[in-house]
């Protein structure tokens, strides 16, 4: 039965492992998003790998010569124990697909509805119901809130789901 594995990478290896393991003839994927990156006063958006040093490639390991993938050019080897690779839990390599947008890039949560200056209200953690100020949102996909603690405004860092509209 053919199953999704996980395969580590040399650091900054991820292209030239997907290029080599799909010239071998494996089904492959790597995730990758929207990444900000600053350089030289400058502020652009770049692709950059979902998973760092991961990707993901699609066989039956009991039919399948996967020792093969171990040997290829950019790969450290399959993510697994002594014996054949662990595959990945059914259903997440399609959800993440399913989450691309028409440029493949994977879409996650962002803050875009958000500006600087709105009321939020904090819905998960330990400032669970907080309402506070958005201050701006990072690369990382968490966000920066103002919140009055103790007296104080206080700049928090968040995940990026954990706020939502003030109502």
């Amino acid at each position: 039965m053919q199953q999704w594995h996980a395969v580590y990478t040399h650091a900054k290896g991820e292209q030239k492992a997907l290029f080599h393991l799909i010239r071998q003839g494996f089904e492959a994927y790597l995730p990758r998003y929207a990444k900000q990156r600053r350089h030289a006063r400058r502020i652009d958006m770049v692709s950059a790998p979902l998973f760092p040093r991961y990707l993901f490639v699609y066989f039956d390991a009991e039919s399948t010569p996967w020792r093969a993938i171990n040997s290829t050019v950019g790969v450290i080897g399959l993510v697994g124990h002594d014996g054949p690779p662990t595959p990945m839990p059914e259903g997440i390599i399609e959800e993440i697909k399913s989450r691309e947008n028409d440029t493949g890039l994977v879409k996650l949560f962002t803050a875009d509805r958000f500006k600087r200056g709105d009321s939020v209200q904090v819905t998960t953690g330990a400032f669970s119901d907080q309402i506070g100020i958005f201050d701006c949102a990072d690369d990382r996909y968490r966000i920066f809130v103002l919140l009055q603690l103790m007296g104080r405004e206080v700049r928090v860092h968040l995940p990026a789901e954990a706020i939502a509209d003030c109502a």
